[in-house]
């Protein structure tokens, strides 16, 4: 299936985005190993989400598939290997059975856990035998995902004796880091940095807590890259913190450089479009990689030359997102540079566009979201797969019709 887009002339409205999913499969966990004391409000409907409280709903003697949600693969791995008399598979996609985890198990294993593999050595499935862990002390490279890092701090009040967590070399995503300790402090445990690279979680009970999630500014970086492609914009977005537990709130400074100004209201905030307009655009995504395709396709579209680094774990995602990005925009004539398997740029060199460009998405719902606002520039452009936009902001569709854009299907 095809979505074939046309965009409007202005864009005035006002939004209501998808709660956080990162914040939502953090506080699932928590709430779980909690004893599910305390209420939770204002959760995401997406795929994600939906699969994570599926599985925590479940039966203790299970196979639980949760298709392509990586973050509930890591988390889940975690909480399984803590909850005694548990024995459950842990599955997912062809995909998802490609991405390595080899990692957090070995991690786990040495906390005491009873993990095996079913297939692939290193990859799901899982069998995971939910004992209590006696181990308290891991070091992994800083550079590994954050998820794996934010699974084992998670049941770090689960264990005996806590846990202390080594980072050795360049952390990445260390906004994903503190968002999860946040959270554990905001349910009672005694978790922090001791050092620029060492984390002591305490052996504290979580407490049961009412917890609200906020929108998801990931989920806003789409409308933020509307408001900088269309020719005029108004749009609010309600439900976003000034003081944001999430890493991606850091989008909004960055787009402010590519001409969209926020203002902070009290049910969250508006963008506006200004004459700001960079020669180019050199960032480090280390902290915020989730905002990468965006920002790549918006600056393209602007004819704003880049220099992204910190991509490392792109190549890990939902798709080799690196290789996807340069693949579907040189669809669009652009004609993009990696290197080192972490940087991304693009000098301005084109290539003979596709008349009629289709967007594959790669079952990665950031491809799908992040090019369907390229229909201001190509009139033609259809984007396929567009489901897969469920998985973290299943109304983007729906949303985008909202504000006036086309979308018929093009089978």
């Amino acid at each position: 299936m095809r979505y074939k887009l046309s965009a409007p002339s202005q864009v005035r409205a006002t939004i209501e985005l998808p709660a956080s999913k990162s914040i939502s499969n953090r506080v699932l966990i928590i709430h779980a190993l909690a004893q599910n004391k305390g209420q939770l409000t204002n959760l995401s409907d997406c795929d994600d989400t939906r699969v994570m409280i599926a599985a925590l709903n479940g039966e203790p003697h299970q196979e639980i598939d949760i298709l392509a949600a990586g973050t509930a693969m890591r988390f889940l791995t975690a909480y399984l290997s803590v909850t005694p008399g548990n024995s459950t598979i842990l599955t997912g996609t062809t995909r998802m059975q490609q991405r390595p985890i080899r990692l957090l198990v070995d991690a786990l294993r040495q906390l005491g856990a009873n993990i095996e593999y079913t297939a692939n050595e290193g990859y799901p499935p899982l069998r995971i035998n939910g004992t209590e862990l006696r181990g308290s002390h891991i070091s992994l490279q800083g550079n590994v995902s954050s998820q794996y890092i934010s699974a084992l701090l998670m049941i770090g009040p689960m264990l005996k004796k806590g846990l202390e967590l080594n980072l050795n070399g360049e952390i990445i995503s260390r906004p994903y880091i503190d968002l999860t300790l946040q959270l554990m402090q905001e349910f009672g445990a005694s978790a922090g940095w001791t050092t620029e690279s060492t984390i002591h979680v305490a052996p504290t009970p979580y407490c049961g807590v009412d917890f609200t999630v906020e929108s998801d500014w990931s989920a806003a970086s789409y409308w933020y890259q509307i408001a900088a492609l269309a020719p005029e914009a108004n749009i609010t977005l309600n439900g976003l913190f000034h003081k944001s537990h999430q890493g991606d709130s850091r989008g909004a400074e960055v787009f402010a450089r590519l001409g969209v100004a926020t203002e902070f209201t009290l049910e969250g905030i508006r963008l506006k479009k200004t004459e700001t307009r960079p020669e180019r655009l050199d960032e480090d995504f280390v902290d915020i990689p989730d905002l990468a395709q965006t920002l790549a396709v918006t600056c393209v579209l602007l004819d704003i030359p880049f220099r992204f680094t910190g991509l490392q774990s792109l190549k890990i995602k939902e798709t080799d997102r690196i290789n996807a990005l340069k693949i579907e925009l040189g669809k669009l004539g652009y004609v993009l540079r990696d290197e080192n398997d972490s940087i991304l740029s693009w000098e301005g060199e084109r290539c003979e566009p596709q008349t009629s460009p289709i967007i594959d998405t790669y079952e990665d719902h950031r491809m799908a979201m992040a090019f369907a606002p390229a229909a201001f520039r190509y009139a033609e452009i259809c984007i396929a797969e567009p489901h897969v936009v469920s998985k973290s902001y299943p109304d983007f569709w729906k949303d985008l019709k909202k504000v006036g854009f086309g979308i018929l299907p093009d089978d």
